[in-house]
């Protein structure tokens, strides 16, 4: 049996009235305290349980992590997950091996066309324990020339004129690391802003801007996870900041159309192709908008937060927060900015933010945490 599922059984083997146990060791030998019994009738009970659980029984873990793995060349990533020397890797490594998530959502993560660095970071993790055999990487919108000047400089291929903020091609993409086999993908990412119903567009950008850019800073993409208990879909994105542009507010009403996107899409308005009908789903991603502080126009975020098809857990960390982004005070101060937003008609069984405060969060300290990014992974467990 895996140890993962002998702990829950055990867990609920307690529950029942078994006593508190108080060691499980690599035998799954335990000791209860307050009842002498032998450690033979104890892992039977517990056994018994597991066996009568429905199948399923066990959370579907989703976890969503912002990272720092972007550098300021093509390959300079790779090289520095090969060489094994960066800490920062290091940390990165241990904060999603600690995680123990069925599925990873990766942001700023650069891309190449064979997935070379995402391998080389599966390869690490697998030697830290946490096998990911299925991955994803597409071409993400950053640093794809639009060949016009979109942010009014008088120049057209600077890093702000491309369809998303980016020093080359691919820096700063999406990832998806997975146990479970990965299905059909419906990519987004090209649609472009002015045919979004309602487009904010035409109002912000230029008439050779608005004939170009794509809505998508980073990515969209609706990605199918082939799961022992059927499929289910990951709808991701990684919305652009809503800021570092001009009075015009171009990448706030941006930021608030790249939500809005997935609103309708949620309401049955589809780009290409059939409308979404899944039951079995989770919108998640880096939103770059806190419900209450900060920049950024909440209308869109809002949409989705109190959509009747989603839910929202509201992750916490350990002394109670919901931020997720450890950002300089006073200005723009820590914030919520990446979610996971599952499906209304899930079970939530846990959800949290894995930032450790004063000792170590699932086996994370304070330090890795800090190193890894200054963005926090968030995590949520589902049964279905």
């Amino acid at each position: 049996m895996p140890r993962r599922r002998a702990q829950s059984a055990l867990s609920l083997w307690t529950r029942a009235g078994g006593g508190t146990v108080d060691r499980l060791g690599p035998c799954f030998g335990v000791v209860p305290c307050g009842a002498r019994r032998c450690a033979a009738r104890v892992i039977g009970a517990a056994v018994a349980l597991w066996l009568a659980l429905p199948v399923g029984a066990e959370p579907f873990r989703l976890a969503n992590f912002h990272t720092q793995l972007s550098r300021d060349g093509p390959g300079l990533l790779l090289r520095d997950i090969l060489r094994g020397e960066d800490r920062a890797i290091a940390a990165s490594i241990a904060v999603i091996a600690a995680a123990r998530a069925d599925v990873v959502v990766l942001q700023d993560i650069d891309y190449d066309a064979r997935a070379a660095a995402l391998d080389a970071l599966a390869a690490a993790l697998a030697q830290a324990g946490a096998p990911y055999p299925h991955r994803l990487a597409l071409r993400p919108n950053t640093g794809w020339p639009t060949g016009v000047d979109v942010d009014g400089d008088g120049r057209s291929h600077r890093a702000r004129d491309a369809h998303g903020y980016g020093l080359f091609n691919g820096q700063g993409g999406m990832a998806i690391l997975s146990r479970h086999p990965i299905g059909p993908v419906r990519d987004f990412s090209r649609f472009l802003w002015a045919d979004l119903p309602g487009s904010a567009a035409p109002g912000v950008l230029s008439p050779e801007a608005l004939a170009v850019l794509r809505l998508a800073t980073v990515a969209a993409w609706d990605v199918a996870i082939e799961t022992p208990h059927g499929r289910f879909h990951i709808l991701t994105l990684h919305a652009g900041p809503p800021v570092f542009d001009g009075p015009e507010d171009r990448n706030g009403f941006r930021n608030a159309d790249e939500l809005r996107f997935w609103q309708l899409y949620l309401d049955g308005w589809s780009p290409e192709g059939p409308p979404f009908d899944a039951d079995r789903f989770a919108l998640m991603g880096t939103l770059n908008v806190d419900p209450d502080r900060g920049q950024g126009r909440r209308v869109g975020l809002r949409a989705l937060l109190d959509h009747p098809r989603l839910q929202d857990p509201v992750p916490r960390r350990p002394g109670g927060g919901t931020e997720t982004a450890d950002w300089a005070e006073p200005a723009p101060g820590d914030l919520r900015v990446d979610y996971i937003l599952p499906a209304a008609g899930l079970e939530v069984r846990g959800a949290g933010v894995l930032w450790p405060e004063d000792a170590l969060l699932m086996g994370v300290s304070p330090q890795e945490a800090a190193e890894a990014s200054d963005h926090r992974l968030v995590w949520v467990d589902l049964a279905f």
